[in-house]
Order: C-alpha cells, then sequence, then structure tokens
C-alpha cells in the first residue's frame, strides 16, 4: 500500500522543481560553501519550499536539509522519523546548463529509508518509490509508469558513473568488472539520476567508491529498494542513515536484489577489500 505521504511529498517536489526553474541557464550566481561545494540561489528556493512544505504536512517530522544542517548530533539521535532533503542534487550540472539535476526527498525512520522521490524539474519527470510499495515515474503529462531493476546475463553489464566525481578505488573496481564483463558498457549521468537508471532497468549497477553525502542518496535510494533493488556499503550491509557526526556516506554500490552476476561481483568486491 502507498504511503499515505507519498501524493502530498510529490507536489512538493513538483513544486520546488519549478521555483529553479527561473534560475536554470540564466547565468545564476555562484557561492562557496564552507566544505567548497557550490550553491545558488536556486538550490536555497528550492529549499524554502521544501521545509516550509514538509512541516506544514506534519510538524512533529523534523526536516534535515542540505541548506540547514547545522543540527547538533545531540538532537539528531533522538529523531526516530525525519524528512533528509536535497533541494537541488547536482548543483555543477544545474551550473553549467544541464537539465541532469533533481529535487529529493526521502522520509527515513530509524535510519532506514521509507520512501523517497526524485523530481527532474526541467523534464516534469518525477521518480518515487519504497521497499513497501513498488517504484514508479511520473512523467509531465501524468502518465504512470511502474519501475523494475532488470536481471542482465552476465557479460553484458551496464554500470552507471558519476559525470565529475571518480576516485582510485572507484577505477579499480571498474578495472575488476572490465575484467570480469568483456561487454562492459558505462553510461554517465549527473545526480541521483544514476539510481534511476537502474531503477528503470536502462543499467545495471552503480558503484561510488568517492564522497557523497546522506541527502545526495537517499530518496533514489527509496525509489531503487521499490524497484528490486538494494544500496549497500562494501561489507555488503544495506545502507543507512543513523545519525554520526559526519553527514559522509560510506563507499557503497546499488545493484539488483536477485542477478545472475551478483554473487560473482559481490565476492569480487570483498576481495578487493581485503
Amino acid at each position: 500500500m502507498m504511503h499515505p505521504l507519498v501524493r502530498p511529498v510529490l507536489q512538493l517536489v513538483q513544486a520546488a522543481g519549478q521555483a529553479t526553474l527561473p534560475y536554470w541557464q540564466a547565468n545564476v550566481a555562484v557561492e562557496t560553501k564552507a566544505d567548497d561545494s557550490p550553491v545558488t540561489a536556486a538550490d536555497i528556493a528550492a529549499h524554502h519550499v521544501l521545509a516550509a512544505g514538509l512541516s506544514a504536512l506534519d510538524s512533529g517530522i523534523p526536516v534535515l536539509s542540505e541548506e540547514d544542517c547545522d543540527i547538533p548530533l545531540s538532537e539528531r539521535q533522538q529523531w526516530t522519523r525525519w524528512w533528509l532533503v536535497d533541494p537541488l542534487d547536482g548543483t555543477k550540472e544545474f551550473i553549467s546548463g544541464s537539465a541532469q539535476y533533481t529535487v529529493n526527498v526521502a522520509l527515513i525512520e530509524q535510519g532506514r529509508v521509507v520512501f523517497g522521490v526524485v523530481g527532474v524539474p526541467v523534464t516534469g519527470d518525477i521518480y518515487y518509490g519504497g521497499a513497501d510499495f513498488g517504484a514508479y515515474c511520473q512523467n509531465a503529462r501524468g502518465d504512470i509508469t511502474p519501475l523494475q531493476m532488470r536481471q542482465a546475463a552476465p557479460g553484458l553489464l551496464s554500470v552507471v558513473a558519476s559525470k565529475r566525481h571518480s576516485s582510485p578505488a572507484q577505477e579499480a573496481v571498474l578495472q575488476i568488472l572490465a575484467e570480469d564483463f568483456p561487454s562492459l558498457d558505462l553510461v554517465s549521468v549527473g545526480s541521483s539520476l544514476k539510481f534511476c537508471q537502474l531503477a528503470q532497468g536502462l543499467a545495471d549497477l552503480y558503484p561510488r567508491l568517492a564522497p557523497t553525502s546522506q541527502w545526495d542518496t537517499a530518496a533514489a535510494q527509496g525509489v531503487l529498494e521499490g524497484a528490486g533493488g538494494q544500496v549497500l556499503n562494501l561489507h555488503g550491509e544495506v545502507l543507512t542513515y543513523l545519525a554520526h557526526d559526519s553527514y559522509l556516506n560510506p563507499s557503497f554500490v546499488a545493484l539488483p536484489q536477485q542477478a545472475p552476476w551478483r554473487a560473482q561481483f559481490l565476492a569480487r568486491l570483498m576481495a578487493f577489500q581485503q
């Protein structure tokens, strides 16, 4: 059964996306935050829409947004349910004029994703899903398509990667994959759309051994889990969102729960870690 908060959150994500569009491809001013990441007026506009709207839905559910995350650990450790929000994921894509940026909202309970919503403002597409009710994409016309990860045969693996972020460890994992899967196809995609590619059955695997923050992944993880996928850390455990001093995620891989190549890949990944 669909979670009762999904529909109102879809509307909020659409509204937040609309708030970014006047700044898109408009030579918007770019500022640099303390962590050297960029922020624009579009990020802030979407944040205000979501922060106000989510609080109005249920004032008892705290909102943790990338643009308002200076919240003491002692306070966050008391939360059992909260919103995890990235008002504009893919700010560098946005600044470059690319359409590959998203608006992300996830509902978290006890550190696990209940559901996530990922909106693509430029196209009007919106992805949503959760492990308990499946995953879907609604296009700008309102047509809804169920999503399901594919079960690719060995040797025919499509891997998504960040357009802008990599690391030596990530390149090493890609080399391992190339050895095991001669027909490896690398697809470069920006923002949380990497997860959505998997959820739609357009790709098979997303390894990320370069830094991400909790708000970068939570909403899209909900979509992926609804489509039959998992996001695992490099110990094979489901990626969670418990309160820590840092908002950084560990390295992870996103992949189907069931696929003929899954066991082979995870075994190779564990060996790589040793």
